[in-house]
C-alpha cells in the first residue's frame, strides 16, 4: 500500500457542533474507494489528519509533518473516539447530548451541563390546623414531607406534654361520622389532600395503637384466624405469619353489612384476605364461586363509626367502615360494617391494618421502643422542656443547694409532704380557714390532675375511654351524678369498662375517701390514685394509664 507525505496545518476543533473542515477527507479515509486511492476531487491529495476534541489551543504557526497509513489513521481515530467516550462515561456528571442542536445559539454549547438541569424539588411549607379534645386548636407550619409521628412530637413539645409515645393524630370526619388514627409513617399533607372541608385533625392519646404486638397470643380468637401454613402457635410464629407478605392469613366471622344505597343491614359470613374483603353468598362457604368482593384494601382505609346507630341505623354501637380515599362527602360508596362487640371490632380493624401495612406497621412500633432502650432510667418517659427545667432544692441551710442525687431528692420530697400535712392538721385544730384547711383542700386538690375530668356523664366517660384505647388499666375520675359528695373511678379491664364509686368517709372528725367501705382510707384522691397504681386492691387490675385532654 503506497505511503503519502503531506504538510497540514492543524486547526482547533471543539466539540461544539461546528462543522469540521476536513469532513470529506475523513469520510474518504474511513471509507476509501475500491481502487484504494482518494478521490481526485479532494483539494489536498493525501492528507494526514489528527482530531483535536479537548479544550486546548495550538499556535497558528505550528506545522506538523507526518507519514501515516490510511488504516492506521482509521485505527487512531476509532481509538481516540473510544477514549473520549470512556472519559464522558466515567465523569461525575455525564454529558447529555442536546437532541436539538439547531436551537442552540452560536455561543451556547449543545451539551446539557449541570447548571442547565432542573433542580431537585425541596419540600415546601404548609399550614395545618390541629384540634384538641377540649375544642381548642393550633395552626402549625410543617414541611410537606412531615409524617404523623413527627407532627405529634412537635405538638407534644409545643403543649409541654409528657412524650410516652402514645400520642396520635386522628382523621376526623364529623359529616360522615367516621374517624381513624393515622399511622406513624403517613404523610400529613398527603392525608389532608383526601379530606373534605368539614374534616379535621385531632390530637389525642391512643394506648391501644400497637396492643397487638404487646400481646399477640390473646388478641385474635382462635376461630377467627385461618392460616395457609401450619403454625406452631408460638408468639414469634404468629407475628411472622401476619407480617410476612408471602403468608396468607384469613380473618373470618359474621358481620352485619349495610347494603350500598339502602338503609337495610344483612348479617353475612365475611373473610378478610390480602386481596380484599369478601362475603359468602352461601352460608359459610369460602369456595371462589361463592365469594363476592366487598371492598379493596389497596386504596382504602378503615375507620370507626362514631354514632352508627343514629346516623346509619346500625344494629350495634360497634361499627366500622372501609372508606376509599377518593370519597370525601358521598356515603353511597362507603362499605359500612358492624360487629357484635368491641373486641370483635378491634380484631377486624387491627387485621385490616396488619394485612395492609405488614412489616411497616411493626417498624412503627419498634422505633419508640428502640429509642426508649437508649434512654437512662431517670429520663423515661421523656419529659417536656418545662418539666426538665425543674430541679430539687434544699433550703435547710443558710443558702439553697441543688440536690443532684435522685434518691436524696425523692426522700426530701417525701419529708416535705409529711411536714406539709402536719402543718395543715395543726391549722385545722386552731380553727384556721386558710386554703390549707384539709376539708377544703381534699375537695379541690384533685382538680389540678390530668386524670380528673370533672362533671361529665357516664356515657361521656365511656366514650373517652374508648377513644383513647381499650387497654387494661386505662382510667379516669369524675364527679358522681347520683351523689354530689362522691366521685366515680371509670376503669377498663379486658376491653370492658367498669365504674367504681368513691365515697367520703368520716373518722375522728376528719374526712377520708374509700373504695372498699372504709377498709382502705385516703385523705384525698391523689393518695387514692397513687395507691391503686401500685396495688390492685379491690380493683380487677392496677391503674396504669390515665385519660388526658390537653389544650393546644
Amino acid at each position: 500500500m503506497p505511503l503519502h507525505r503531506v504538510q497540514l496545518k492543524l486547526l482547533e476543533v471543539e466539540t461544539t457542533g461546528l462543522e469540521c473542515p476536513f469532513h470529506p477527507i475523513i469520510t474518504q479515509l474511513m471509507h476509501p474507494s475500491s481502487s484504494g486511492h482518494l478521490n481526485d476531487a479532494s483539494f489536498i491529495p493525501t492528507p494526514t489528519y489528527t482530531l483535536v476534541s479537548s479544550v486546548h489551543s495550538l499556535a497558528p504557526s505550528e506545522i506538523y509533518t507526518s507519514t501515516v497509513n490510511r488504516d492506521e489513521v482509521s485505527e487512531n481515530l476509532e481509538k481516540r473516539l473510544q477514549e473520549e467516550d470512556q472519559q464522558f462515561r466515567t465523569s461525575s456528571l455525564p454529558a447529555i447530548p442536546n437532541p436539538f442542536p439547531e436551537l442552540c445559539g452560536p455561543g451556547s454549547p449543545p451539551v446539557l451541563t449541570a447548571s442547565s438541569l432542573p433542580p431537585t424539588q425541596a419540600p415546601t411549607k404548609q399550614d395545618v390546623k390541629v384540634f384538641s379534645e377540649d375544642g381548642t386548636s393550633k395552626v402549625v407550619e410543617i414541611l410537606t414531607d412531615m409524617t404523623a409521628r413527627d407532627l405529634c412530637q412537635l405538638l407534644v413539645y409545643k403543649s409541654h406534654c409528657v412524650d410516652d409515645n402514645s400520642w396520635t393524630l386522628v382523621e376526623h370526619h364529623p359529616h360522615l361520622g367516621l374517624e381513624r388514627c393515622l399511622e406513624d409513617h403517613e404523610l400529613v399533607v398527603q392525608v389532608e389532600g383526601t379530606m373534605a372541608s368539614e374534616s379535621k385533625f385531632l390530637f389525642r392519646k391512643n394506648y391501644a395503637k400497637y396492643e397487638f404486638f404487646k400481646n399477640p397470643m390473646n388478641f385474635f380468637p382462635e376461630q377467627m384466624v385461618t392460616w395457609c401454613q401450619q403454625s406452631n402457635g408460638s408468639q414469634t410464629q404468629l407475628l411472622q405469619n401476619f407480617l410476612n407478605s408471602s403468608s396468607c392469613p384469613e380473618i373470618q366471622g359474621f358481620l352485619h353489612v349495610k347494603e350500598l344505597g339502602r338503609k337495610s343491614w344483612k348479617k353475612l359470613y365475611v373473610c378478610l384476605r390480602r386481596s380484599g374483603l369478601y362475603c359468602s353468598t352461601k352460608g359459610t362457604s369460602k369456595e371462589p364461586r361463592h365469594l363476592q368482593l366487598l371492598a379493596d384494601l389497596e386504596d382504602s382505609n378503615i375507620f370507626s363509626l362514631i354514632a352508627g346507630k343514629k346516623q346509619y341505623s346500625a344494629p350495634t354501637d360497634h361499627g366500622l367502615c372501609i372508606k376509599p380515599n377518593k370519597v370525601r362527602n358521598e356515603t353511597k360508596e362507603l362499605r359500612l360494617l358492624c360487629a357484635e362487640d368491641e373486641q370483635t371490632r378491634t380484631c377486624w380493624m387491627t387485621a385490616f391494618r396488619l394485612l395492609k401495612y405488614g412489616m411497616l406497621l411493626y417498624q412503627n412500633y419498634r422505633i419508640p421502643q428502640q429509642r426508649k432502650a437508649l434512654l437512662s432510667p431517670f429520663s423515661t418517659p421523656v419529659r417536656s422542656v418545662s418539666e426538665n427545667s425543674l430541679v430539687a432544692m434544699d433550703f435547710s441551710g443558710q443558702t439553697g443547694r441543688v440536690i443532684e442525687n435522685p434518691a436524696e431528692a425523692q426522700s426530701a420530697a417525701l419529708e416535705e409532704g409529711h411536714a406539709w400535712r402536719k402543718r395543715s392538721m395543726r391549722m385545722n385544730i386552731l380553727g384556721s380557714q386558710s386554703p390549707l384547711h384539709p376539708s377544703t383542700l381534699s375537695t379541690v386538690i384533685h382538680r389540678t390532675q390530668h386524670w380528673f375530668h370533672g362533671r361529665i356523664t357516664r356515657e361521656e366517660s365511656h366514650r373517652i375511654i374508648k377513644q383513647q384505647g381499650l387497654v387494661d388499666g386505662l382510667f379516669l375520675l369524675r364527679d358522681s351524678q347520683s351523689n354530689p359528695k362522691a366521685f366515680v373511678l371509670t376503669l377498663c379491664h379486658h376491653q370492658k369498662i367498669k365504674n367504681f364509686q368513691i365515697l367520703p368517709f368520716e373518722d375522728e372528725g376528719q374526712t377520708f375517701f374509700t373504695l372498699d367501705d372504709g377498709n382502705t382510707k385516703f385523705s384525698d384522691l391523689i393518695q387514692l390514685v397513687d395507691f391503686y397504681q401500685l396495688n390492685k386492691g379491690v380493683l380487677p387490675c392496677k391503674l396504669k394509664h390515665h385519660c388526658i385532654r390537653v389544650a393546644l
